[in-house]
């Protein structure tokens, strides 16, 4: 089966709640301010040169898979004003809190989209991202639901056909067997190569690394995260 066949199996990736609390007046006009701001509209064509989607000048373009809150993405957006980012969370309420972390200190380099990341890598063009990052998905512990996991091999195709050569997918997880999951089907993906030079590499996280809310419970709770980066060769 080809890659082409392999990612039109899955075209709808996300499983899981969309809607949370019920958010307050600020958090709903931040969104709706947010969105209309700083929303893709995947029924244009992308551009060839994604640096077009910005307003400013940017020299790449990074993608974040499933923010939650938003407080990575928008503390790496900080960091890096000379990238253009990408952003993509399904959940409202999540959307809701960068659009307004976005609103109090606002971020000329930042896109959002609202739906299944997957959509964004078939709309993307070929060798147009300089990263890719997906940290803690949802893991779907329970074996029976580990066809739902976001790394298969039909989304590691998606990864390959948009990443540049040399460009790196980042995962990080605390669940043991969500990260032997993707060390297993990336390492038996030919256009991926595990970046690791010692055992304790994948417990180092990376640079410009903040704790999120999420990690910093699953350190409490005695789970230990793993950062794993694959080079697109």
């Amino acid at each position: 089966m080809n890659a082409e066949a392999r990612r039109s199996r899955s075209t709808e990736a996300f499983f899981g709640r969309r809607h949370g609390k019920t958010m307050s007046p600020y958090q709903a006009a931040s969104l709706e301010a947010g969105l209309e701001k700083h929303r893709l509209d995947l029924a244009e064509m992308a551009p060839a040169d994604l640096r077009q989607l910005f307003p400013v000048p940017v020299a790449d373009v990074r993608l974040e898979i499933g923010f939650g809150g938003g407080e990575h993405l928008h503390h790496i957006a900080s960091l890096h004003p000379d990238t253009g980012f990408i952003g993509v969370e399904p959940f409202v309420n999540g959307m809701a809190r960068l659009m307004t972390s976005l609103a109090e200190k606002p971020l000329a380099n930042l896109r959002v989209y609202d739906d299944d990341a997957t959509r964004v890598l078939d709309w993307l063009p070929e060798a147009s991202l300089s990263g890719i990052d997906l940290l803690y998905p949802d893991p779907w512990p329970k074996k029976k639901h580990w066809k739902r996991r976001f790394v298969s091999e039909a989304n590691l195709d998606r990864f390959a056909r948009v990443l540049k050569s040399g460009a790196k997918f980042r995962f990080a997880s605390d669940i043991d067997t969500y990260v032997n999951w993707t060390l297993l089907h990336c390492r038996a993906h030919e256009a991926f190569e595990w970046q690791a030079s010692d055992a304790s590499d994948w417990h180092e996280p990376y640079e410009g690394w903040i704790r999120t809310r999420y990690e910093a419970k699953a350190v409490r709770e005695g789970r230990r995260p793993a950062y794993m980066t694959f080079i697109r060769v």
